[in-house]
Formats: C-alpha cells, sequence, structure tokens
C-alpha cells in the first residue's frame, strides 16, 4: 500500500531541527570574571602611658620593617595623637600582625595595644 508522504506515521523521538531565521534564539556570550582584590586593613597601635617609647620603635622596626626613623616618627604620633598607623595588609596578615604585636607586648610585661581596622 502506498501512503503519500504527508500521511506517514512519524517515528518517536525528537523532531528534526528546521531551518530558523534566528528569531527567539538567544546567543551567550563569554564575559570576563573581574574578582574584587581583596579589602585591606590598618594594623594600628594605641597610646598608653606605661609601654617605654623604645619599645614601640623597636616593635615598628621588627615586625612592620620601618627603619629607625619612620619608627620613630610613627611612635611620636602614637604618642601625640593617641593612635598610629603601623602598615596596611590583607585581613589575614593584618590579623597576623596584632597578634604578633600583642605577643611581644605581653612577653616583655607592657600594655601595648594593637588593633585593626578596615582601611
Amino acid at each position: 500500500m502506498f501512503l503519500p508522504p504527508s500521511l506517514h506515521a512519524q517515528p518517536p523521538g525528537p523532531t528534526p531541527p528546521t531551518p530558523d531565521d534566528g528569531a527567539g534564539s538567544v546567543v551567550a556570550e563569554r564575559q570576563a570574571q573581574r574578582t574584587e582584590p581583596p579589602r585591606l586593613y590598618q594594623v594600628l597601635m594605641l597610646n598608653d602611658d606605661f609601654t617605654p617609647m623604645e619599645f614601640v620603635v623597636m616593635v615598628l622596626q621588627e615586625y612592620f620593617r620601618h627603619d629607625l626613623d619612620s619608627a620613630t616618627l610613627i611612635m611620636l604620633k602614637i604618642h601625640h595623637e593617641g593612635r598610629g598607623v603601623c602598615g596596611v595588609f590583607s585581613k589575614d596578615v593584618a590579623a597576623t600582625k596584632v597578634e604578633l604585636v600583642l605577643d611581644a607586648a605581653r612577653r616583655a610585661g607592657h600594655p601595648l595595644q594593637c588593633v585593626m581596622e578596615p582601611s
């Protein structure tokens, strides 16, 4: 028996793609992802009436790699203004520096305070 092509049974399954003029199509373009730079934190030392100035200068030189002149200037800023910036670091590095300074002050018997805050 002969059937015209339009009457043939369609096999089950996906239908073959038909030519399209592009209407309704979506083209996804790859966009370059930009990562944000890590947030920076200031490490600050706070003034007190008991920690010797020489100890503060030594800490600035040892843990923050300041030369004698810049360490002395920072120490004087801490002394006169109540606080001074020792350095600016990523969060993990800043937290480590704060702990190192607090441990050194505790070992030396000084009440020196060191904190970090967003830059």
